[in-house]
């Protein structure tokens, strides 16, 4: 399962991409995102995680994010990987002429074993909790580094 979409914020890429590298700000964006800590000491970079209680179809998930690629302030990407599923999300960002930033979230969910006999009829779940985080992003954003 794959969701992708792109959201413009009124903050500079270095302020966005400082903002949702540390994933740890998910909680304050996603509201499928019921806790969120960091667990590796800063800066945050390569190698750093993040332990994150996702909830889905009403039950609360842990995960553990690692960013598996860091290049400021283009890009970063984060792994989760459990017994029945892999999460991979990569943001990127590009600058936008009026000094926003173009914040693309592009996530891939994939179920292992029994699970992914579930992933078409879970697509349309995913497919909501995406909205609902991008919408949150949006919010969150104006409000990051004040």
């Amino acid at each position: 399962m794959r969701y992708v979409a792109e959201v413009e914020v009124p903050r500079s890429q270095e302020e966005a991409f400082d903002y949702l590298a540390r994933f740890s700000s998910a909680a304050e964006w996603d509201p499928g995102v019921a806790s969120a800590k960091d667990v590796t000491p800063d800066p945050v970079g390569l190698g750093s995680r993040f332990d994150l209680v996702a909830v889905f179809l009403g039950r609360k998930v842990p995960l553990t994010y690692e960013i598996v690629e860091y290049s400021r302030p283009d890009k970063v990407a984060l792994l989760a990987e459990t017994g029945t599923a892999r999460s991979l999300d990569t943001i990127t960002f590009r600058a936008a002429p009026d000094g926003a930033t173009f914040v693309k979230y592009d996530a891939v969910l994939d179920f292992k074993g029994a699970a992914k006999l579930l992933s078409p009829l879970l697509a349309v779940v995913f497919n909501r909790i995406g909205d609902a985080a991008a919408a949150g992003l949006a919010k969150a954003l104006p409000r990051s580094g004040s």
